[in-house]
């Protein structure tokens, strides 16, 4: 069996060698094709994010292009229903349209052995207005298959192909020239995805609960936390154990709420929550969590990216952030004291979540001011332009 296991990961790098060789080869040999976009959300798996705001606008207003996704097989079902042009992540058609686009848009990192044609422009939309700790700025490193001084290198080798680097403000700019070691054009718009947030109508929040069976007469509250570096299965599998009491959160909050739960698209866990019908909805599967943005009356995040984009809407957060000193001090580091700039109150068990959402509903004004501060710092390229002006920048070469 070990000589079987071994043979299997000899032929592994072999293919994966042959597969490598293939597509440098046809990255050098084979000629652009004019005008064709490849698309990619968190590494194949979502039709989201600032690649999809940039994908519709073009189709809209540059229907001249050809654009595709490149799609994980995982994900391949979602596309083939909506109707969106894909091709399936390291198919052998995926290898020549890669090899011969004009334009990559992405929002994560491309596998590191992908050779950049020299006709390709490499858009990277990044995705995240930064809390934590990037790249670069990291003292150490706690994600599998890695370690601090490759996962550095790897990242910079990566950064170096990149054209363009999209920022949502100018506290981010600053962060990402430094922590990604990036030299080319920054393209300082604010985010393309927030779009949706200025733009989106009356009706489509009412469309959205009823695709998702959920009950219109009760009040949203929406749980998105990200993942932690340092609990995982293997490389890309990370885990999450949920630290809610869902029992006491139904009984305190279920006759006038209900609560999603949105997992980051590392997160490998499923969750069971068979035992909560009617209050608590798994929606990690949901495409775009923008849709979850607009249909939620609050939202409790920890220190992921999200609660940037949320203080668009102006609506109340809170910040669960029970681990707060291992995940600040030992996985990650901060940008900025979370404690004292956190737009919304910082809670360390369920009980003072029940405590929170009961005082937030009644309109405290001093959340309300921190919501106003931290969208003034933040927020304030945030217009529902974003878009175009990337567009304009990128395909049109107009002045940002």
């Amino acid at each position: 069996m070990n000589i079987q296991n071994h043979l299997k990961r000899i032929l592994k790098k072999i293919v994966a060698k042959a597969y490598w060789l293939a597509f440098s080869v046809a990255a050098s040999c084979l000629p652009v094709k004019k005008r064709l976009i490849m698309f990619e959300s968190y590494l194949g798996k979502q039709y989201s994010c600032n690649p999809r705001a940039i994908y519709e606008y073009m189709k809209e207003t540059h229907p001249n292009y050809h654009m595709f996704w490149s799609v994980d097989k995982g994900s391949v079902r979602f596309f083939q229903e909506k109707g969106i042009p894909y091709i399936k992540r390291f198919s052998l058609k995926w290898l020549i349209y890669m090899a011969r686009a004009e334009y990559w848009i992405t929002n994560s990192r491309m596998p590191l052995w992908l050779t950049k044609p020299k006709h390709t422009v490499y858009v990277q939309t990044w995705h995240g207005t930064p809390l934590k700790k990037l790249a670069l700025d990291m003292n150490e490193v706690h994600m599998p298959g890695t370690n601090t001084e490759k996962y550095k290198k790897n990242f910079t080798k990566e950064s170096a192909k990149w054209d363009f680097l999209l920022s949502p403000n100018a506290y981010s700019t600053e962060i990402f020239r430094r922590a990604f070691d990036f030299h080319k054009t920054i393209i300082e718009s604010g985010y393309p995805r927030n779009d949706y947030l200025y733009n989106y109508k009356r009706e489509d929040v009412e469309k959205i609960k009823k695709q998702l069976n959920l009950p219109l007469d009760k009040k949203v509250i929406l749980y998105a936390p990200t993942w932690r570096d340092n609990q995982f299965y293997q490389v890309g599998k990370y885990k999450f154990n949920l630290p809610l009491d869902l029992d006491l959160m139904k009984e305190k909050l279920g006759e006038e709420y209900i609560l999603l739960l949105r997992m980051h698209y590392l997160v490998a866990e499923s969750l069971d929550l068979s035992r909560y019908e009617g209050f608590a909805f798994d929606v990690s599967k949901v495409q775009d969590i923008r849709e979850l943005y607009v249909i939620s009356d609050m939202l409790i995040t920890d220190y992921s990216s999200v609660f940037f984009d949320y203080a668009n809407l102006k609506r109340p957060m809170l910040f669960y952030v029970y681990d707060i000193d291992e995940y600040r001090d030992v996985l990650r580091g901060f940008y900025f004291d979370i404690e004292k700039e956190a737009p919304g109150p910082l809670v360390y068990s369920t009980e003072e979540i029940i405590e929170k959402v009961n005082k937030l509903k009644n309109n405290d004004e001093s959340i309300n001011e921190a919501i106003n501060r931290f969208y003034k710092k933040f927020c304030y390229l945030d217009d529902g332009e974003a878009t175009k002006r990337v567009v304009d920048r990128i395909f049109l070469n107009k002045p940002s």
